[in-house]
């Protein structure tokens, strides 16, 4: 673990603040690939404004580096709940930034699963701002059976730290939450995971299953490298339950690259890249009125954002990888343009 001195650190940053130093730790390749951004084979960008006072590296318009947040700027980048209060408020005014209570992500992630069983309270029974987990093994309707959960398809759009996904932490309070008491999306596929996998091998295959299922996308660049972070913690704290053992490099490096491409960073209104769209330089001719005037550039605006039409963007469309049917990546605009053909 990291040699950071802990000292000057609140309780809730020493509770859930994942230090990039401890993942550089473990191995300097696991950062660089939750940093990377899979579409354009750069990094994610800062898109905020909150770190410019740390330089000119920190511009929204930045890539986000290993070195701009490790050693002794390992304290740059924390949790929601570990902010001070009026950084939250304002990117609760300039991006919307409101994060939901672990509570209601549990209640309306148990909606997600009665429409998916048919029935209520699967995993847990909500009792006011918490919840009773079922301790009973999960059985299935007669005709789906728990590989077709585990496989399900997930997604949280604009997903900030992910609540819905992976429960690690309450994010508004920082109260961390017990393994086996998780509500995230992907906390359920892996309880049916532990419950249905008896063999090592197995228990591997299907978590890498479940890994890549879940699907989440977000503006904010430390969101989302916060978002990743939890989310391969959460997949540790599940290896290490089940094998009393630290995960290989090897594994979680692996884990590591689907998280990369199945938490990305988005335009969420315009399906691409932040910032990527572009003003199209115009073939202008002179004319007579023009003799003698300083010729100048004539700019277009992007055809998607002067019409508000997500399919005539110039920016670069963001890709995400189909791992189950064509184990290829695609645009993200395809899965659109699918599920809005279906209905």
């Amino acid at each position: 673990m990291s040699n950071i001195d802990n000292a000057n650190r609140t309780e809730i940053e020493r509770r859930i603040d994942i230090l990039e130093d401890d993942i550089a730790d473990i191995n300097p390749a696991l950062l660089n690939i939750l940093l990377q951004d899979k579409t354009t084979k750069k990094n994610i960008l800062w898109c905020t404004k909150d770190y410019e006072a740390y330089g000119p590296e920190y511009d929204e318009h930045e890539q986000i580096k290993a070195n701009l947040i490790t050693k002794e700027f390992y304290n740059v980048i924390q949790p929601r709940a570990a902010k001070a209060k009026d950084i939250q408020e304002r990117r609760i005014k300039n991006r919307a930034e409101v994060f939901t209570p672990s509570w209601i992500c549990n209640v309306q992630n148990n909606q997600v699963d009665e429409a998916w069983f048919g029935k209520s309270n699967v995993f847990n029974t909500p009792q006011g701002t918490g919840w009773k987990v079922n301790k009973r093994i999960i059985k299935f309707p007669k005709n789906k059976d728990w590989s077709s959960y585990v496989d399900s398809k997930r997604l949280e759009i604009t997903c900030g730290e992910a609540p819905y996904l992976v429960s690690r932490y309450d994010t508004t309070t920082g109260m961390l939450i017990p393994v086996f008491e998780r509500i995230g999306l992907f906390d359920r596929k892996m309880r049916v995971v532990n419950e249905n996998c008896k063999d090592d091998e197995s228990w591997l295959v299907w978590s890498l299953r479940a890994v890549k299922s879940i699907y989440g996308y977000e503006f904010q660049g430390d969101s989302i490298l916060i978002a990743r972070e939890n989310f391969l913690y959460d997949y540790i704290d599940y290896y290490k339950e089940r094998f009393k053992s630290e995960p290989p490099i090897k594994l979680l490096k692996s884990v590591a690259n689907i998280i990369a491409w199945n938490i990305w960073q988005m335009d969420g209104l315009k399906y691409v890249v932040p910032y990527s769209c572009h003003p199209i330089k115009e073939d202008y001719q002179m004319s007579l009125f023009d003799i003698g005037k300083e010729a100048e550039d004539h700019f277009l605006p992007c055809p998607g954002c002067e019409k508000n039409n997500i399919y005539l963007h110039n920016g670069i469309y963001c890709r995400i990888f189909d791992w189950t049917n064509l184990n290829k990546s695609i645009p993200f605009l395809d899965v659109f343009k699918e599920d809005a053909h279906n209905g």
